[in-house]
């Protein structure tokens, strides 16, 4: 009995360690995708190569937690396999404005995006699940979408990439919610659906003499570093949110774009006064959706 209450604070603090990881590598994988860049590869190239190395890390994944069985299992469900395709469709949509937005100078815009994910998921969860809203969510959804007019007002147009990134992502953890499969067995069959295709564009890259692939070490192995650089925080939330409540995760998910505005800023994105105003706005809408994540853990300890 002691030795399970010792191992319980030991798997908490490494849980929160793990979820501090995977937030982290979000925040700065935008450093990765403009090095990249900066070594003259493509956005189509580098969301090729992502989608092919991957499969390879996911399989590892899969293999590491003893979970083939449960993908034998999937493979042999037609409805399971067509939510994943829809799935993988969105992860692909998400990776891709991603990806491009990175490399066309609008990190900041793709951090206002994960910003307001939560809230949308929020959003989704009320309309969709009929999910309760309280009134911290209500108002950090209202505080979100102020934010959003006025980055539309400071851009003069739509926030297509920050509006695309939350979307497409929100589709997605939509889609898996449908999913009767542990988080790693889903990943693999995305990734597996992905790396085909992403086979192919390699391949063809390469026979044309417009891959980068194999031109020296340091983009060869850049570009083999995608799939770890996918799979591993993917992993390591997966791991953390099984043992974390879930307003703790709340509360560790603004890491990532906290990250990346400011890699956007380091960058030399343009940051005017009126996209500053956008920000406090979201700013304070998460500050609101962190203090009723906060409010329900206090009240589910006593």
């Amino acid at each position: 009995m002691s030795a399970d209450l010792s191992k319980a604070p030991n798997e908490a603090r490494t849980a929160l360690i793990a979820a501090v990881g995977c937030y982290v590598i979000w925040g700065v994988l935008p450093l990765y995708f403009h090095l990249l860049a900066v070594l003259g590869v493509g956005s189509w190239e580098m969301i090729a190569h992502r989608t092919l190395w991957a499969a390879p890390w996911a399989l590892l994944i899969v293999m590491l937690s003893r979970q083939g069985g449960q993908v034998m299992a999937v493979l042999r469900q037609p409805k399971t396999l067509l939510i994943l395709a829809c799935s993988t469709a969105a992860i692909f949509i998400n990776w891709s404005i991603y990806v491009f937005a990175v490399n066309s100078g609008h990190v900041i815009e793709t951090s206002l995006g994960y910003y307001i994910n939560p809230l949308m998921n929020m959003a989704a969860g009320a309309i969709l699940f009929r999910e309760r809203i309280r009134r911290e969510g209500a108002i950090a959804i209202g505080l979100a979408a102020i934010g959003v007019a006025i980055q539309t007002a400071a851009l003069g147009h739509l926030p297509i990439i920050s509006l695309g990134v939350a979307i497409s992502f929100c589709a997605y953890a939509i889609l898996r919610k449908q999913v009767k499969a542990d988080a790693q067995t889903g990943l693999f069959i995305e990734c597996a659906y992905l790396a085909i295709p992403g086979l192919i564009y390699v391949l063809h890259l390469q026979s044309t003499g417009a891959g980068h692939f194999g031109g020296g070490a340091g983009v060869t192995g850049l570009l083999l570093a995608a799939g770890p650089a996918t799979v591993i925080p993917l992993a390591l939330f997966a791991w953390s949110a099984r043992r974390m409540p879930l307003s703790a995760m709340g509360f560790l998910q603004f890491i990532a774009p906290t990250l990346q505005f400011g890699v956007g800023v380091a960058l030399g994105e343009a940051f005017t006064p009126m996209r500053a105003l956008s920000f406090v706005f979201i700013w304070l809408g998460v500050a609101v959706f962190a203090y009723g994540a906060w409010k329900r853990t206090r009240a589910v300890a006593h």
